[in-house]
């Protein structure tokens, strides 16, 4: 029998060398230790060598990147600290120059630029230094001084100033920019037609009965202009039928910044105003006989059970409760309760359904103009929109009345030759503006506006006769800089802002623009930019001959009524400060009766100041774009925020009905 050859592998012992749960064999059992197979836990030497070399790699290499990932962390950090250096430098320098009031000549022009060159209507210099010839070239353009690029301007001291209150180079660019004569984007006259045609007002619709009024009467002398005046008799019409009141007919206080003596009945119909909400409150037009003879004047508080309720006693945005639990008490005792001021003194959430719905139905339906405001109003209308172009908008009925309202359609013979004359333009669109930038608005602020030491004095004064709690604060406590007061929005735009912010968005200089507002602070020297840049541009006072415009003056708020329509009435309405009251008003109105068709422009005051303070280094085209970009964001369509006014914003169930 031949002997087994241990090199002869059997068929049986190939089991063996399988592996056990999938892991092989350390070794062969047929097999000696070799180095394809070393006995187990013993690496070989060159295997060895191999990991305390990789090991050495590895460890270099760590703390090569370690090094380099340090340094890298340094430099950012540095670079980080002293960018902030370089701006909070920056930053106090702004702020002294805004304090001293002081504005410094950046630019220096040769002796030989004779006086006349340099008039009154220069509104700018845009100019960048090149040399040619020592020489400036000097071109005027529409009334606007333009300096060309190609000129040597020697400049001695580089500004570091945040905002002097001019935007002298801004102004430059703006009116290069008009004279290019671009095509109009199609936005400027249009609303997102989609989401705000959805919307149809309702307010008018009823779903309860009307009260007898017989917990007693309720008076309202109302403070403020027109606008706020407007708002209080709303809100005391919604307190009158939460409380189960008479309402006496409202009076307005003498105010003395507006300075006018004009009531209720001298502005709003007092007859439809009285029909209008009989189905919801009892509307009578003065006291009972019986009534008439206690003492309404007398002071106190409200919890002194007194007649005469001030702006002290109510606190601002009471709701519903306040008045149920404090008010009703002295109603039922007394018969009746007269409340001073009312300024904004009744919350708009959380309110009932109903009540919200009143409100809206006091505002949009039952305060209509007086006659001769509604034609007066008419007038103005028809000359913005050029007689060769009139026609009928879509609210124009419900604010001027349909009396007035057909008149827009007839021709203007009877016209006099200088209205004819300003209501002459290629295009029967226009532009409304609300500059809210008279004195009271200005001295309110707390703001700067690059008029020096004169400026500050002028409306320190102001506040010391009109606004003296005001003026007492700023000499106890510490206010916000004006630096700090643009920064956040806070400031009024002032013309030159709003004629950069509309040329920015693309108005050519052709547009009709209707100024509206009162005694703009400044002047016709504040204007000049505007009307420099927009020479179509006009008042109520130029539109209107003396003789129209004589029954009117020395009454604000009438004078206010005639803007508000002009405002109301056009094809695109701009805002300049969120907060006015007529702004606010005449937004909703286009809301409520627009259909969807009538734009307003509410500038982000925030976001325009935080590009107007570019305004030495910015490019045109990249301010432009930013404007843009600013004002297409406060153009969407939504419903009323919680907390909101409803006179601003009507687009909800209680005003308005959504048809998506």
């Amino acid at each position: 029998m031949e002997h087994e050859r241990p090199d002869v592998e059997r068929p049986e012992s190939r089991d063996l060398l399988l592996p056990v749960c999938g892991v092989p064999p350390p070794y062969s059992p047929l097999l000696s230790p070799t180095r394809f197979f070393p006995l187990s836990g013993e690496p070989s030497p060159r295997q060895t060598i191999k990991r305390g070399k990789k090991n050495r790699f590895i460890r270099t290499w760590y703390e090569q990147r370690t090094a380099t990932t340090a340094i890298g962390v340094i430099v950012i950090l540095g670079v980080f600290f002293l960018v902030n250096w370089l701006m909070l430098s920056r930053l106090h320098e702004g702020r002294v120059w805004l304090r001293t009031g002081f504005a410094k000549n950046t630019y220096q022009i040769p002796k030989w630029v004779s006086s006349t060159q340099v008039t009154k209507n220069i509104i700018s210099f845009s100019c960048l230094p090149r040399k040619q010839n020592n020489r400036l070239k000097i071109s005027m353009m529409y009334d606007v001084v333009v300096v060309d690029q190609n000129v040597e301007v020697r400049r001695f001291g580089k500004s570091r100033r945040k905002h002097n209150g001019t935007y002298d180079r801004m102004l430059g660019l703006a009116a290069q920019a008009l004279l290019e004569n671009k095509r109009e984007p199609k936005e400027l006259w249009q609303e997102p037609k989609a989401q705000a045609l959805a919307w149809k007002p309702c307010a008018d619709q009823r779903s309860w009965s009307p009260d007898d009024g017989e917990n007693g009467y309720i008076m309202v002398t109302a403070n403020g202009g027109i606008n706020q005046q407007r708002v209080a008799v709303c809100n005391i019409v919604v307190v009158a039928r939460l409380l189960n009141a008479s309402l006496v007919i409202p009076k307005f206080m003498l105010s003395d910044v507006w300075t006018d003596a004009s009531q209720f009945g001298d502005i709003y119909q007092e007859e439809h105003f009285i029909k209008y909400l009989s189905p919801d409150i009892r509307i009578v037009k003065e006291l009972p006989k019986e009534l008439q003879s206690l003492d309404l004047e007398a002071i106190g508080s409200v919890h002194f059970i007194s007649f005469k309720v001030t702006d002290v006693d109510v606190m601002k945005e009471a709701k519903p409760d306040f008045y149920m639990k404090h008010i009703l008490p002295i109603l039922h005792k007394n018969k009746v309760i007269h409340f001073v001021g009312f300024s904004n003194r009744l919350a708009f959430d959380p309110m009932p359904f109903d009540l919200q719905r009143l409100r809206c139905r006091c505002n949009f339906h039952s305060l209509n103009f007086v006659p001769r405001i509604q034609e007066t109003g008419a007038l103005i209308v028809k000359r913005l929109r050029n007689s060769s172009g009139s026609y009928l908008a879509p609210l124009d009925v419900h604010l001027l009345g349909p009396k007035s309202a057909s008149s827009l359609i007839l021709d203007n013979k009877s016209d006099p030759p200088a209205q004819k004359k300003a209501s002459s333009s290629i295009s029967s669109k226009y532009l409304a503006l609300h500059l809210r930038f008279e004195i009271d608005m200005v001295a309110h602020s707390l703001c700067y506006f690059g008029g020096g030491e004169r400026e500050q004095k002028e409306l320190d004064s102001y506040r010391q006769k009109h606004f003296p709690s005001l003026s007492t604060l700023t000499k106890t406590k510490k206010f916000p800089s004006p630096d700090a007061l643009r920064t956040e929005g806070l400031c009024p735009l002032t013309p030159e802002e709003a004629v950069l912010m509309l040329v920015a968005l693309g108005f050519n200089r052709e547009t009709r623009v209707f100024v509206a507002g009162a005694h703009i602070y400044g002047g016709n020297k504040r204007l000049a930019a505007l009307t420099s840049l927009y020479p179509n541009l006009v008042t109520k006072e130029k539109l209107l001959s003396p003789s129209e415009l004589q029954p009117f003056k020395n009454f604000s708020s009438q004078l206010a009524a005639l803007d508000f329509i002009g405002c109301a009435a056009a094809n695109a309405f701009a805002m300049t400060d969120s907060g006015s009251q007529l702004s606010s008003l005449v937004s909703g109105y286009r809301i409520y009766y627009g259909g969807g068709k009538m734009p307003t422009i509410r500038p982000n005051k925030r976001r325009l100041s935080d590009i107007l303070l570019k305004n030495n280094t910015i490019a045109w085209n990249v301010f432009e774009k930013r404007v843009r970009k600013a004002i297409r964001q406060t153009k969407h369509v939504f419903a009323r925020p919680t907390g909101r006014s409803v006179y601003r914003y009507p687009r909800c169930k209680e005003c308005m009905c959504n048809d998506q």
